[in-house]
Order: C-alpha cells, then structure tokens, then sequence
C-alpha cells in the first residue's frame, strides 16, 4: 500500500460527523435520535457490515423516524447515523433510455449509468397560470379510445376495473401505440414474474429503445413502493422539460396508495376511511398535478399519464379520489373480458373531459350517436335474447340491433393491432 498517498487522501477527506444513533425498531421504521434532521432528508446508517440509506418521515422532539430504502438486516441499537444534508436525488437523462431501473433510480442490473443529471424525487408541479391549455388529440392506436374516448396531449386518465380485468394488456397496448416521443412506465407493487413477462412480450425493440422502465415490486419495502412512481414522474418531467411529448404509465395507484398507508401508519398516523390516514389523500394530487402540460415558459412538452387503479367495490376512497382529480376515466368490465371482447372497456360507463376540446365537432357527433345507439341496445337487450322484442316497434331499437355485430367488431381490437387515428374516425363515421 501507497502510505503516502493513504495519508493524502485522509487528509483531504471531508469528515463525516456522528450526528445521531439507533435507539430501536417499530413497525417497520427506524427510531433514531438526531439532531437537526428535517422531514424528507436522506441519512445513512452504519450496519457492521454495510450502510443503509434511510428518509426521514416524521419525528417527535430529538427523536427521527427513518423509513429504510432496503432490507434492515443486520441493524443493531446504537447503529450510527449520518445526515446527507439533501433530499433524495434520482437520476434524470437521455441516458436512463432502455433501462430499468429500481424504485430509486438505480439500474436492476447493477450497472453503472452514464453521467446523469440529478433531480430532487419530490417536487412542485408547473404554475397553474403558466401551463399550456390542452387543444389536441393523441394518438393511442386503439379504436375505441380513439373514437370513443378520444384523449389529448397533456391529459391524464385513470384506467379503473378489478384484479384480472385486462389493465395490463391495455398498458401494453398504450405503451406500444401511442404516438409519443419517450415512454416512462412504473410498475408500483407488481409480482416479480410480471416484470420480465412486460419487458419481453408487452414491448417490442423498438418500444424498448424509448422507454425506462421504473420497477418497485411487492417484496419491496413500502417508502421504495411509494418513491417509484414519484421517480417515474420526475424522469417523465425532465424529458417534459426538453420540449418532448411524454406517456407516463402508473400500475398501479392503488398499490402506491398502499404503500403510502404503510409509512403513514407506521409513523402513527390516525387510520381514516378504508384505513387511511389523511396524508394518502393529501398526497395523491400533488403527485398527480405534476403530470399533465408543462410550462409554456419551457417550452411545448407535455406528459400524457394513464394511472390504473384497482376497484375494491362501492365506495373506495381511492378509486373516489382518484376518479376526481384525473381528466378521464376508463372502465374495464369483467363482463366483456368475460365474453372475450379486449380491450375490456365499457364504453358507457367510461368518459374523456377533454375529448370535445380535442376532437372536432363531427366527430364528437358521431361517437355521441354510437354511444346512443349502444346504449340502446342494452336496454334492448334482455327482450332480445328471451325472444319477447318485436322488430318495427322501436326504430332505434332496430337499428342498434341492425348495427351491434359491426360496433362490436368496431370496439374489439387485437393485441398487436394498431389503427391509425384517421381510419378509426373514417370507420366511426362508415357504422353511424
């Protein structure tokens, strides 16, 4: 060993003064007596073996309680503590382009990133004054969004339906159709099987050149869970930033809502509606309101978000919260995945806010007419199949009735079928 070098390098390291120690462990949080650490920044404890990287998250007097971003394996009372002096960082780039990346912004594979940027993992969400007006429609490739629900760029829409109701054959079909320049996906709570299962079979190649893939699995502990989506949406707002149009996909918010509980409970907060305690529901807009139109002081990107949400029967505070906030909402019914019509999306119950600013008028008439005549039909429907309707005596019976085998084949789409946004209004237009 180089002695002399030794020596430099321990004159010219910066010293990293004890600041705190570990006093014990409760449901999950790390208690620690620090002085001085504020809510949201990051600190290290010492392990005998190795360092864990800890946030704080709440604290009573001297007392600091750290949620651990990994496993506490190892953690002993008096465990040294430093503070980091910064919030959480993640990196944010052209760089993180075909990677996956864990809740924190660091790379599955254990590789080392190129030369990033970095950015703060929380952050506010553009002026409301300053923010561009969403005026136009985006592409998804999928007729019956397209037709029926037409989105624009900039809006963002929750996809509700129940576990196993085709959310994530959607997603696969948004990521790969929608006509975007990067795509940022945060798989939130997943099985860890479904990772590779959605790298591999939901995005081809190309798709995978554009896109990061933000991943925070079930096993996972519950502040890692909670920080992929806020990773996603702030890498997602850098590429924003550069002028680029974005989609940014959540699966799912109802596992991040989740997580969330997990650290709020832990840090003992009073449990609301559903077990709930009141910072969920503080925090869901303000991640939500940081997608959406950029600044116009920035330059002309936009983040196009799609947030799935799993429905747990009548009065889910989630699925309320969320249905309120967003610009649109998808329904996937388990009757027609039942049927074997996918996507599974029941297009009555379903509703775009935005697609009479982004559609034209025409075609805002003509989804109208098919809805109506949909609907129709299902009023129609039970007499139908009994036998007890009468042709004649309803014109507009008759004619849904006339017409529901080519709207179901108008709202049935293959897996690897993409149809260009103008041959869906074309083909709208051919059936009303």
């Amino acid at each position: 060993m180089d002695l002399v070098a030794f020596a430099h390098r321990v004159q010219s390291a910066s010293p990293r003064p004890v600041v705190g120690q570990v006093l014990r462990v409760t449901g999950g949080l790390i208690h620690a007596r620090i002085d001085g650490a504020a809510l949201g920044e990051s600190c290290r404890v010492i392990l005998p073996d190795s360092e864990l990287l800890a946030e704080v998250v709440g604290f009573e007097g001297a007392i600091v309680w750290l949620a651990p971003i990994g496993s506490m394996q190892g953690l002993l009372p008096g465990c040294l503590v430093y503070r980091t002096g910064s919030a959480l960082q993640v990196p944010v780039g052209a760089c993180l382009l075909g990677q996956v990346l864990d809740g924190f912004g660091r790379p599955l594979n254990g590789e080392v990133l190129p030369d990033c940027e970095e950015r703060p993992c929380a952050d506010a969400p553009p002026s409301a004054l300053f923010r561009h007006r969403v005026t136009e429609p985006v592409a998804t490739g999928l007729r019956v969004i397209d037709g029926l629900l037409t989105c624009g760029k900039g809006q963002r829409v929750g996809i509700f339906g129940e576990a196993g109701g085709g959310k994530s054959t959607l997603l696969g079909q948004l990521v790969r159709g929608t006509s975007v320049d990067v795509v940022v996906v945060a798989l939130v709570g997943e099985r860890g099987r479904e990772v590779r299962d959605f790298l591999e079979h939901q995005m081809d190649p190309q798709t995978r050149n554009r896109t990061v893939l933000v991943v925070a699995t079930s096993d996972r502990p519950p502040l890692e869970r909670v920080r992929a989506a806020m990773t996603a949406t702030t890498i997602a707002e850098w590429f924003r930033d550069q002028g680029q149009h974005v989609l940014l996909v959540v699966d799912s918010m109802t596992r991040h809502a989740r997580a969330l509980r997990e650290v709020g409970l832990a840090a003992g907060e009073v449990p609301g509606r559903g077990g709930f305690p009141p910072s969920v529901m503080a925090e869901l807009p303000r991640l939500l309101e940081r997608a959406g139109p950029g600044d116009e002081r920035k330059g002309p990107g936009m983040i196009t978000a799609f947030y799935t949400i799993l429905v747990e029967g009548e009065g889910d505070p989630v699925a309320e919260e969320m249905r309120s906030i967003l610009d649109g909402h998808i329904i996937l019914s388990p009757r027609l995945a039942a049927s074997g019509q996918y996507p599974a999306i029941d297009v009555l119950a379903s509703r775009s806010r935005l697609m009479s600013v982004v559609a034209t008028p025409e075609h805002c008439e003509k989804a109208s007419r098919l809805r109506a005549l949909l609907h129709r039909y299902e009023d129609v429907r039970f007499l139908v199949e009994v036998g007890e309707y009468k042709p004649g005596s309803d014109a507009e019976a008759d004619e849904a009735l006339a017409k529901i085998e080519e709207i179901r084949k108008f709202l049935k789409q293959g897996e690897r079928d993409v149809m260009p946004f103008s041959s869906v209004v074309t083909w709208l237009n051919q059936i009303v």
